[in-house]
């Protein structure tokens, strides 16, 4: 790209939504082998795909990006390729038609890269929330841009709503961020929100060892890197606020 421009997450989010008009717009995913092509109906390719297409947009728009080669880790995409701990944007998108399914994290990975990339929880995610019709037509129904603690909760067995199989926690899941009846309130902070991995950790027999001095550890990797203390409290002094309504 030619002197490409170096646009934040706020930016391109109201780009999208304000000057393409996302929300207006129709598309449909085709596929060709040899001399047959078919337009794919099927709703689970979609979310894939939509991280594809903005990558496309950004470069149609001459905008500056690089992308994380680590694709288990947030963000997604650098939106300043000289710097890569500011504007980070992860790229999500759900059929709107359902409640939100895809993965925030793995939590014991996401547990230990904070601790070494305290830039990472400001993250912004941008979410998609897609629709396709019978014929294969695809139309963005909602665009989000939240950070991570917008987008979480707290659930019946853990501090921090996660995917929990078989004993075995695996990934952070989101919220129903946009809805009004939601049984358990979203984290009113980030402080918060690490409050609850920390009690998610030392609650799991396999992360219990990564606990021990993990509040700490975050407070002050977050002080050196931005410059600013910040203060995590213990689950037990706010676990009020996030139990389930009745």
């Amino acid at each position: 790209m030619n002197n490409p421009i170096i646009l934040t997450a706020e930016e391109v989010f109201d780009r999208l939504l304000n000057v393409d008009r996302i929300k207006t717009a129709e598309g449909q995913i085709r596929f060709y082998l040899g001399d047959v092509d078919i337009i794919v109906k099927q709703k689970d390719v979609v979310g894939n795909i939509i991280q594809e297409w903005l990558e496309g947009w950004l470069r149609k728009n001459n905008i500056a990006f690089d992308t994380n080669v680590n694709t288990q880790m947030p963000p997604d995409i650098f939106l300043n390729p000289e710097n890569h701990t500011v504007d980070l944007l992860e790229v999500k998108a759900f059929n709107r038609q359902a409640s939100p399914s895809f993965d925030i994290a793995d939590f014991k990975a996401y547990a230990r890269e904070i601790l070494q990339s305290p830039h990472m929880l400001h993250t912004k995610y941008l979410i998609f929330g897609y629709k396709m019709s019978n014929e294969g037509v695809v139309t963005i129904q909602d665009l989000w841009l939240k950070n991570v603690w917008e987008i979480c909760r707290s659930m019946d067995r853990w501090a921090l709503n996660v995917q929990y199989k078989n004993h075995v926690i695996h990934k952070i899941r989101p919220a129903t961020w946009y809805s009004n009846n939601r049984k358990y309130p979203l984290f009113q902070s980030l402080e918060h929100f690490l409050s609850a991995i920390e009690e998610t950790l030392f609650g799991y027999p396999d992360t219990h060892e990564l606990s021990i001095g993990w509040r700490k550890r975050v407070a002050d990797s977050y002080q050196q890197a931005f410059g600013v203390k910040i203060n995590i409290p213990r689950w037990e002094d706010i676990v009020d606020i996030y139990k389930p309504k009745n």
